[in-house]
């Protein structure tokens, strides 16, 4: 799907949202401007790792932005990948970039200055968004579907299932599971545990257009254009459920979830902060109006990143969400893995974590021999306490162990499956 505009002279906003009287020169709620940088391209989707952030730029491809000191951001590094870079997540040392008609794009960051392509794997359909979970790059492939990569070897990245569907618009994973945004036709629940096989296991028709998804606990929130941030519980993926909605002025495009909030790009109505603290009762706590055309969003602590289609934004959310970023009311003070529950189980259970700080975690599962069986998770996230869900459907009985990586932080929990 062929982006097309007029390009302007281009600059970042920094933003900070302090305080609760809204400026009418700004027209906003809680913010005020901090900072700029003038990126080129037509920004899409921006993700956020270390002391940078990674944008999606269309045609001015993968651009590397450093972000160590909000107040001056700078370009350090940029790839020019072939098609147009729309959708990307970032994982280890590799940015994925889903580049529309050349399919996914692969590229080495571990020097930001210096991003280097290597590898591809040229998708049936048009790229339009990507998430990243264990060895697997899962890519929203518009008319194609979900398709699932192989990345455990980045160099040689292989298609190795998909799933057919309407118009696959973004995607989000958690744990075993892959929630799709469809264009035509809402949320779909794709039980990815095995990656060659994907299976849905339950959609929920949305009233708008779905056009990007989040999922934090037991919720995935969807950015459904004219109908706004939809809240669906997904507790029991198989029967998604509605729960809550916030009709947002513009047509949303994206959203991020930290803690109790979720950051919804809204078109030319700019990022809206919606507090979902109660996901029956969404209710927006602060706004934007930016002055491009809002696209995409990655949070970090207290700031989001945006996407503005001419222009690249950050705010600091540090005053407008007074409560931090967790999921429950305050931080936790230290890492920690808790017991499954249930404990022994069938087939499924729920795995709980904590995290002191924003940062890289994995929750890895194993075997009695010590071997690697499974990926519940492994990327970034914001500190807060979390719950997953892991389906041992396809193992027999005996004992595993989960183990959580955070930094230098290890703990093992035993697990029981009895059938």
């Amino acid at each position: 799907m062929k982006q097309c505009g007029l390009k302007l002279s281009g600059m970042v906003i920094l933003v900070a949202l302090s305080g609760i009287v809204p400026s009418a020169a700004q027209d906003s709620l809680n913010v005020t401007m901090v900072g700029s940088y003038d990126p080129p391209g037509y920004s899409i989707s921006v993700a956020f790792s270390g002391n940078y952030v990674y944008v999606a730029a269309w045609d001015a491809g993968l651009r590397v932005v450093n972000v160590a000191n909000p107040a001056s951001p700078a370009e350090v590094g940029f790839y020019d990948t072939p098609g147009g870079a729309c959708g990307l997540a970032v994982s280890g040392n590799y940015a994925y970039v889903a580049d529309a008609i050349p399919g996914l794009r692969v590229v080495d960051v571990s020097n930001p200055t210096s991003p280097v392509e290597v590898s591809f794997c040229d998708t049936p359909g048009e790229a339009m968004g990507v998430g990243v979970s264990g060895n697997y790059a899962y890519v929203a492939d518009a008319f194609a579907g979900l398709g699932v990569v192989d990345v455990a070897n980045p160099v040689s990245p292989t298609e190795v299932g998909f799933y057919d569907m309407g118009y696959a618009y973004g995607v989000a994973v958690s744990g075993n599971y892959a929630y799709v945004a469809d264009y035509f036709a809402g949320l779909w629940v794709v039980d990815v545990a095995n990656p060659s096989q994907p299976v849905e296991v339950g959609y929920y028709d949305t009233p708008g257009e779905s056009r990007g998804v989040a999922v934090s606990g037991n919720y995935a929130y969807v950015a459904d254009g004219s109908a706004g941030l939809r809240v669906v519980d997904v507790a029991n993926p198989s029967q998604p459920v509605e729960v809550g909605y916030y009709d947002t002025p513009g047509e949303s495009r994206g959203v991020a979830v930290s803690g109790n909030y979720a950051y919804v790009v809204d078109g030319s109505a700019g990022l809206r902060i919606v507090n979902v603290a109660s996901p029956t009762s969404p209710t927006e706590v602060g706004f934007y109006n930016t002055p491009g055309h809002a696209k995409g969003v990655s949070v970090s602590g207290s700031y989001a990143y945006m996407a503005d289609y001419y222009y690249f934004e950050i705010f600091d959310c540090s005053q407008a969400t007074p409560v931090a970023s967790s999921h429950y009311s305050d931080f936790p003070e230290q890492y920690s893995l808790s017991p499954a529950y249930p404990n022994p189980f069938n087939s499924a259970t729920r795995i709980s974590y904590e995290m002191p700080v924003s940062g890289q975690v994995k929750l890895l599962v194993y075997n009695l021999l010590g071997q690697q069986i499974a990926t519940i998770v492994d990327g970034a996230v914001t500190a807060g306490v979390y719950s997953v869900a892991w389906d041992a459907g396809n193992l027999g009985s005996g004992i595993y162990f989960c183990r959580m990586e955070a930094g230098v932080f290890q703990q093992i929990q035993k697990l029981v499956v009895l059938k």
